[in-house]
């Protein structure tokens, strides 16, 4: 964080590499990442400013420990909210979004999308069907244009599926 932007290799955006690149210690050690978010701009600037004029860490170095308790605070919370992932949905990820990705661009109705799910299952172990059914019925039914990149979706494909759907 001092050195590569004091440093200046690049014309343009040294101090969020640098910032980046902080990172990089703490993830090898599976450690939280930083994050800037809740510092205020000015004691950013003057922290940044003491290293360049002064060359002065201290405030720098103070910043950066103020900053890393609060993202490790922060980063707790969002991980508590988040939960564990789920195992089945990340063995079958690749199967459900291709799945749910066909029943859109097939503009298949209700029926007709339940007739192709249970076959599509029917690759699966038995005892992953049901489950693989549920999941792919949930994906569908909560479907909306802010969730279709995930399954590579374009909207015209969904605004034409929701006609059908509906």
């Amino acid at each position: 964080m001092v050195h590569l932007p004091y440093l200046q290799p690049f014309e343009d955006i040294n101090q969020r590499v640098s910032r980046l690149a902080a990172n990089i210690p703490l993830i090898r050690q599976n450690l939280c990442p930083l994050t800037f978010v809740d510092v205020p701009q000015q004691v950013y600037i003057s922290a940044m400013l003491a290293v360049y004029e002064l060359n002065r860490v201290e405030l720098l170095r103070d910043v950066f420990v103020w900053a890393y308790q609060r993202s490790c605070a922060r980063y707790s919370a969002v991980r508590q909210s988040v939960g564990e992932p789920d195992p089945f949905r990340m063995r079958y990820r690749v199967l459900i979004g291709e799945t749910v990705a066909e029943v859109v661009r097939s503009r298949m109705n209700k029926f007709q999308a339940v007739a192709w799910i249970r076959s599509r299952a029917e690759q699966l172990a038995e005892q992953d069907r049901s489950r693989f059914v549920e999941v792919v019925e949930t994906q569908l039914m909560t479907l909306h244009l802010g969730s279709i990149a995930r399954f590579r979706l374009r909207p015209s494909e969904f605004e034409k599926w929701t006609e059908v759907w509906q």
